[in-house]
C-alpha cells in the first residue's frame, strides 16, 4: 500500500500547525487528508467519511480534547491507528499512549510539535510495514456463552498458536511461546479474552494448560524428525501453581514424550492470585529441579513483580512491550530497561524483550545490552502447521548464507 492510498486525519486546533502538518503529508505523497480543529469536528468527519488509517491527534484543545476524542473514536472503531502529537510533558504523553492502547487503539508513536517530515514518514512507513504483513486477525466474540466455550474446549477448537523468540543480534530463533486461540467455526480466530474468563470460573485452566503442553511436545517430536530443535514457553496463571498435582502432571507428560524438562518454560502471568503457601513454592522448585524454566511475564506491569523475583525461583523475566513502544523518544523507557537488565545480570537470570516491531527498536536494544526478544520484527503468532515449515525455511536460508 503506497502512501497515496492512506486515509489520514489531522486533529489540531492551531490553524498554522494544522496546515503545516497537511503540507508535510502532502509532500510525502498523501492525498486523502482530513482536517479537524477539535474532537467534535473530527468525529463528524469520521462519521461522514468512514474510518482513517492514521489519526495524528493533538491533546490539549478547546471543545472536545484529544483524550475524549480517542475514547469516543475507539468506541466507534473509526481509527486504525493513532499518533499522539503534543508538546505536553513526555511522561504525560506516555500515559496517554498507554490509555489509548487500553482502549484498543494501535498507537504508532508520539511526536512533539513542531512536526518533522522524517518523523511523519517513519510512522507512516511503520503503519504500512505492519499492514503489509497481516497476521491471522484476532477478534473478541461479543456473544459467546459458557456452553459455547466449554464445547470449544471439548471439541478441540481451542488451538495453540506459536510466536518465536529470537536472538536480537543474529535473529536466530531461540524458542517459541505457545498462545491459546479459539478457532471459532463461524467467527474466525478469537482472542483469549473470549474464553479464558469462562475457563477460570469452571476451574478448567489446568485442562487447557495440559492440552497445550501435549500439543507443544507433539510438535517438538515432529520437529526433531526434521532435525529442528525446539523449546516451548507456555503461559500459566499464578493461581495454577497452587494445584498440588501440577508438577507431577508435567513430569508425566515429559516422560510420555521422552522429553527433557528443558523443553518447557512456564511464563507466569499476573492473572489470578499467587498462593503464598508452600504448595505453590514446591511446584516451582520441582519444575526447576526437572530442568524447566520459570519466567515472570510482563515484568514491570504487576505490583508484586519485584517481590516475586526476589523470593521465588524464576530464571527469566519478560519486559512488556509498553516499555519499548516509543524507545527512540522516551528516555524513561531506556532507563527502565537498563535498570532491569542490570538487576537481571546481578541475579543471573535471563531477560526477554516483548513487542519488538522495528529495526530501530532492535538497534537501540542491542546498544542497551539486550540479547533475546520477541515481536513482529521476526514473526507473528502462527498455527502449528505453519511454524515448522517456516523454521525449516529459515534454517535453509541461514545455512546458505553461512
Amino acid at each position: 500500500m503506497p502512501l497515496s492510498t492512506l486515509r489520514v486525519l489531522i486533529l489540531e486546533d492551531q490553524p498554522v500547525q494544522r496546515r503545516y502538518a497537511v503540507t508535510l503529508l502532502a509532500h510525502l505523497g498523501c492525498t486523502r487528508i482530513l482536517e479537524a480543529s477539535d474532537g467534535w469536528e473530527a468525529l463528524q468527519l469520521l462519521e461522514s467519511n468512514g474510518p482513517v488509517d492514521i489519526a495524528f491527534c493533538d491533546i490539549c484543545m478547546e471543545g472536545m480534547d484529544g483524550i475524549t476524542f480517542l475514547r469516543r473514536a475507539s468506541q466507534r472503531h473509526a481509527l486504525k491507528s493513532v499518533v499522539i502529537t503534543s508538546s505536553i510533558a513526555l511522561d504525560v504523553r506516555q500515559a496517554i499512549s498507554h490509555m489509548a492502547t487500553l482502549l484498543g487503539l494501535r498507537v504508532l508513536g508520539q511526536l512533539c510539535k513542531p512536526l518533522h517530515e522524517h518523523e511523519l514518514k517513519r510512522l507512516a512507513g511503520k503503519y504500512l510495514d505492519d499492514d503489509s504483513h497481516p497476521a491471522c486477525p484476532l477478534h473478541v466474540a461479543g456473544e459467546t456463552n459458557e456452553h459455547q466455550v466449554l464445547s470449544a474446549l471439548e471439541n478441540g477448537e481451542l488451538e495453540v498458536f506459536y510466536q518465536p523468540k529470537f536472538d536480537i543480534r543474529t535473529l536466530q530463533v531461540t524458542s517459541v511461546e505457545a498462545l491459546a486461540r479459539w478457532n471459532h467455526p463461524e467467527r474466525g480466530i478469537l482472542a483469549p479474552a473470549s474464553f479464558i474468563p469462562v475457563l477460570e470460573r469452571h476451574g478448567l485452566m489446568d485442562s487447557l494448560l495440559y492440552r497445550q503442553i501435549d500439543h507443544c511436545l507433539t510438535l517438538r517430536k515432529q520437529a526433531l524428525a526434521s532435525e529442528v530443535s525446539l523449546t516451548f514457553a507456555v503461559n500459566v496463571n499464578a493461581s495454577q501453581f497452587a494445584n498440588p498435582q501440577m508438577s507431577a502432571h508435567v513430569a508425566l507428560l515429559l516422560k510420555r514424550f521422552d522429553a527433557p524438562g528443558s523443553s518447557l518454560s512456564f511464563e507466569m502471568t499476573e492473572t489470578g492470585t499467587l498462593d503464598p503457601g508452600s504448595i505453590s513454592l514446591e511446584n516451582m522448585v520441582r519444575l526447576r529441579m526437572m530442568g524447566c524454566g520459570l519466567s515472570i511475564d510482563d515484568f514491570g506491569g504487576g505490583y508484586s513483580s519485584l517481590q516475586r523475583l526476589c523470593s521465588l525461583p524464576f530464571n527469566e523475566i519478560k519486559i512488556q512491550a509498553e516499555f519499548i513502544r516509543d524507545l527512540s523518544s522516551e528516555p524513561r523507557s531506556r532507563a527502565a530497561i537498563s535498570s532491569v537488565l542490570s538487576l537481571a545480570r546481578e541475579l543471573n537470570i535471563g531477560v526477554v524483550i516483548e513487542g519488538i516491531e522495528t529495526v530501530e527498536q532492535r538497534d537501540i536494544l542491542i546498544t542497551l545490552g539486550c540479547e533475546t526478544g520477541q515481536g513482529y520484527l521476526l514473526a507473528r503468532p502462527m498455527p502449528a502447521h505453519t511454524l515448522l515449515p517456516w523454521l525449516i525455511g529459515r534454517n535453509a536460508i541461514t545455512q546458505r548464507l553461512g
